[in-house]
């Protein structure tokens, strides 16, 4: 897949982050299977060495929505062992403790976010260190660093980067990966195992933009 995302430029990066997020946001749903199925997606996965994905997505797409429903509930909320999608569940504190929610890297999630101009909607009732979140925000810089290239705006190109590699680095590189490692190894379902793959090697490769500072 590398080669594959070689190719990405900003605009690209930006529909698969808005993707990521809204696949793990909630149960995916019959629509976003379907943007799934006409995105490109898959395509990027077959790249990777996969087509086992590919002929769920020939069968029953109400079928294959109700699948996953119950596979995104056992993995990510329960009853029973589940893996928090939050960042601060998985950073150790001091004294060696995993983290909990809403703890310190929740908070500065939040900030970091706000400092960067962009609020929340009205209703919404999250937790603001949830991958999905992570994801929805460098959905919307990766957008706006595309209008700044259309109108070759150095300045803001240089802006909307910098905080692009600011947040990799601080956040989403720190626990993403590992949360993916941790999913793939608990998941049944071909869909989710070949997404956090792909979410896993995605986060990688942006994170060789933290290299560049």
């Amino acid at each position: 897949m590398e080669k594959t995302i070689e190719k990405l430029d900003a605009e690209q990066r930006s529909v698969i982050y808005g993707l990521l997020s809204e696949i793990y946001m909630n149960e995916v749903s019959r629509d976003l299977l379907e943007q799934i199925k006409a995105s490109g997606f898959l395509e990027i996965i077959s790249e990777s060495g996969s087509k086992e994905l590919n002929l769920h997505f020939q069968g029953d797409i109400d079928e294959l929505t109700e699948e996953l429903a119950c596979e995104y509930s056992r993995l990510f909320i329960g009853p029973g062992k589940h893996i928090s999608p939050h960042e601060s569940v998985h950073h150790k504190l001091d004294g060696g403790d995993w983290g909990k929610l809403w703890g310190e890297s929740t908070v500065a999630v939040q900030k970091f976010i706000k400092s960067a101009g962009m609020t929340y909607i009205d209703d919404f009732k999250g937790i603001p260190d949830h991958i999905s979140v992570e994801f929805e925000f460098m959905k919307q810089l990766t957008f706006q660093e595309k209008d700044a290239r259309e109108i070759n705006d150095e300045e803001q190109i240089e802006y909307f980067v910098s905080i692009q590699r600011k947040f990799l680095k601080e956040h989403i590189g720190s626990w993403v990966p590992d949360f993916c490692v941790k999913v793939l190894a608990t998941a049944e379902h071909v869909f989710y195992k070949e997404i956090v793959c792909l979410t896993k090697e995605f986060i990688e490769f942006e994170l060789q933009l933290t290299d560049k500072t």
